[in-house]
């Protein structure tokens, strides 16, 4: 009776085993047949992709050709160019590709080539990175930032493609000539915007004559204007003409190369004035003030004229010499008052010839005939710079004509001044962690700027050596033939990271996480730095700085605002949207601080999970993230007023606002005195 009862058992288990073989047979088959649809679904995808982009198109999806155009040969350039570190296991994912690891790359906007990064940023875009979420911030930034990377990779594909090369080779043959006089009355003047556009700028000996009146004084209570009482109104009537350059920066407010402001009524002292002045970057220099006195004898002459001339009255009562004629008058009995030497160059209603020519040393300005005043050149500007000539204010043109003018200009192209040399190329990278990276933040076009800053602060043997590492971080440009020269440039030099997006003021922040992803992830520096390439930067002094913190603690370092309240109204105006709190967290100035390599990785990890918020002012937004750190594990802030926001100060760490020869400058002292002083201010 127990052997049926065994043959039951296993009879069921044969049947069992059986079931089971039948169902993993056809589960791969399941599965085979699944895989075989999905291959001819992506097939299907891929062969109209071919057809409508072209078959080089997708080449360039899997490697990065270089540029056609070198200004070296292929031989130096292959001997020449600093290479850069491999990648370590660093994902890149991408909205139009797989995740793909460093050897499998798909997307132009995520390059690596024989397992080496290229100069394009390692920064990991992808569908969601712009999306607003709970931590995203104010929505318009992210849509913003959405329109701008697609816009931005389109450029970097196209770009890739090499006709923009073919199309620029062309168009350099093409040179662009300039007339050597202009003349326009009034009437076209103002018809232009109130702008005379001088195509080459000025050269040694150039003039500009203006033929205008100004208008009768008029009551202003705009304390902004004149000073004001309460409750009382002030006369005004003043105008400014200013030499702009026009053509020296895209996307920002171009720099008054000559600020000539003749105050008939509305200063402050309460008398005529004429003042002079530059403004670079937003940031103006020291004002020369003429108020009616010759300079003195013993100040700076310009091509032997002084600089302010005189026009105040023998018997003024505040001056010494008046004071002491008064005196003698009185001696002699005479009472009736001396003439004038001439009065202020200027009167209401009344018809003048102003001409402004450009020396040897300064600008001269003559009115009716007449020595007024001379402003010497500053450091930072050139006479090719002067690209345009507006006059505004209280005044009406009658004509203006411009002569002597030149009829080339050199700086149409500023890419043409990089000095293409082995010399200024970025040093090898270690294979060891560095000490401290520095990013610079730079756009397109500053191109003399990259180079003042080669020449200058990044020759220092920290950087030399690769101790300290430096890489300017880059957008891409609206301006296509812009583009093919950064990217000539970035070839070159070795020291140029492409953040693939379409620049924007307002996006700026995209280059300081993609300064923190290279310092942090690529380089895995110790300490990661951001500037402006306007900055001068003390490399060593930064790094004593940044060691006097204890190893091992997080750091941030700079010239940090406690309780700075956000401006509601203005130019930099902050909505509640944007920012509802009435204090910014503690942040460090934007022209130079400095994080420790942690709180770097942590703001990547925020970026790529999506939950980091991102802020139109890239400074603020840096402290919004370190505050944030600041909950999980405890940071030291480092404040010290020698990161200069605003030019130089003795003993600087770093000194901001510094043109290109303002830097070379520093520089030079820095070699021949040892210790850090500042240059002429602009």
């Amino acid at each position: 009776m127990k052997k049926p009862k065994l043959l039951s058992k296993s009879y069921k288990r044969d049947k069992l085993e059986m079931f089971v073989s039948l169902s993993r047979k056809r589960s791969i088959q399941v599965m085979i047949l699944v895989g075989v649809l999905l291959y001819l679904f992506m097939v299907g995808l891929e062969i109209p992709f071919v057809f409508k982009t072209g078959f080089s198109s997708v080449s360039q999806e899997t490697t990065m050709s270089r540029p056609h155009e070198l200004d070296s040969k292929e031989e130096d350039f292959q001997v020449l160019r600093a290479p850069s570190r491999p990648l370590k296991n660093w994902v890149f994912q991408n909205s139009d590709s797989p995740t793909t690891t460093q050897t499998q790359i798909t997307d132009p906007t995520n390059i690596v080539s024989n397992g080496k990064s290229t100069y394009l940023s390692g920064l990991s875009f992808d569908a969601k990175t712009f999306e607003p979420g709970s931590e995203s911030g104010f929505v318009e930034l992210h849509k913003m930032a959405q329109i701008a990377y697609r816009v931005g990779r389109k450029l970097w594909r196209e770009l890739e493609s090499g006709k923009l090369v073919l199309d620029l080779k062309r168009s350099e043959n093409i040179s662009e000539s300039c007339v050597h006089s202009i003349s326009l009355p009034g009437s076209d003047f103002l018809s232009n915007g109130s702008v005379v556009i001088l195509p080459c700028g000025l050269t040694l000996g150039s003039h500009i004559t203006v033929v205008g009146k100004p208008r009768p004084a008029h009551p202003v209570g705009d304390s902004n204007i004149a000073l004001v009482k309460d409750g009382d109104e002030s006369m005004v009537s003043q105008f400014k003409m200013e030499l702009q350059g026009l053509k020296t920066v895209e996307g920002e407010d171009p720099p008054r190369i000559l600020h000539f402001n003749p105050r008939l009524k509305g200063d402050w002292s309460g008398k005529p004035v004429i003042e002079q002045n530059t403004c670079y970057r937003m940031q103006w220099g020291s004002a020369l003030r003429c108020e009616g006195w010759k300079s003195k004898a013993d100040e700076e002459i310009v091509d032997g004229q002084a600089k302010c001339e005189k026009w105040i009255r023998d018997d003024d009562e505040q001056s010494e010499q008046s004071k002491a004629t008064w005196w003698l008058k009185r001696l002699i009995g005479r009472t009736k008052k001396v003439t004038v030497d001439w009065p202020f160059p200027f009167a209401e209603d009344k018809l003048f010839v102003l001409t402004l020519s450009a020396g040897l040393e300064g600008y001269h300005v003559t009115v009716d005939g007449k020595h007024i005043t001379s402003f010497p050149y500053r450091t930072g500007f050139t006479l090719e710079d002067a690209t345009g000539l507006t006059l505004s204010g209280d005044i009406d043109i009658h004509s203006i004509f411009a002569a002597s003018l030149p009829t080339s200009h050199p700086s149409f192209a500023p890419q043409r001044h990089l000095e293409m040399s082995s010399r200024w190329q970025a040093p090898p990278l270690l294979e060891r962690p560095v000490e401290l990276f520095i990013g610079i933040l730079s756009a397109g076009n500053h191109f003399t700027e990259r180079m003042a800053v080669r020449k200058s602060w990044m020759q220092h043997n920290l950087v030399k050596s690769s101790n300290v590492v430096a890489r300017f971080f880059v957008a891409l440009s609206a301006r296509k033939e812009v583009n093919v020269e950064l990217k000539k440039e970035a070839e070159f030099f070795g020291d140029i990271v492409i953040v693939p997006y379409l620049d924007n003021y307002d996006l700026v922040v995209l280059k300081t996480v993609a300064i923190c992803e290279y310092g942090a992830r690529k380089l895995s520096a110790k300490y990661i730095m951001k500037c402006d390439d306007d900055t001068f930067v003390r490399v060593d002094a930064v790094i004593d700085e940044a060691m006097k913190v204890p190893e091992g603690r997080s750091l941030y370092i700079g010239n940090i605002n406690y309780y700075h309240k956000p401006l509601r109204y203005g130019k930099w105006a902050v909505t509640y949207e944007e920012w509802p709190e009435e204090d910014y967290p503690p942040y460090a100035n934007g022209p130079g601080y400095i994080l420790s390599s942690d709180i770097a990785n942590s703001i990547v990890n925020e970026f790529e999970g999506h939950k980091l918020r991102l802020f139109k002012m890239e400074d603020v937004s840096m402290g919004m993230w370190v505050e944030k750190f600041n909950s999980t594990k405890p940071v030291e802030y480092v404040h010290s007023l020698k990161f200069c926001q605003f030019g130089c100060i003795l003993d600087y760490y770093t000194a901001h606002y510094q043109s290109p020869r303002q830097m070379m400058c520093l520089w030079d002292k820095l070699q021949m005195q040892g210790k850090p002083v500042c240059c002429n201010m602009r």
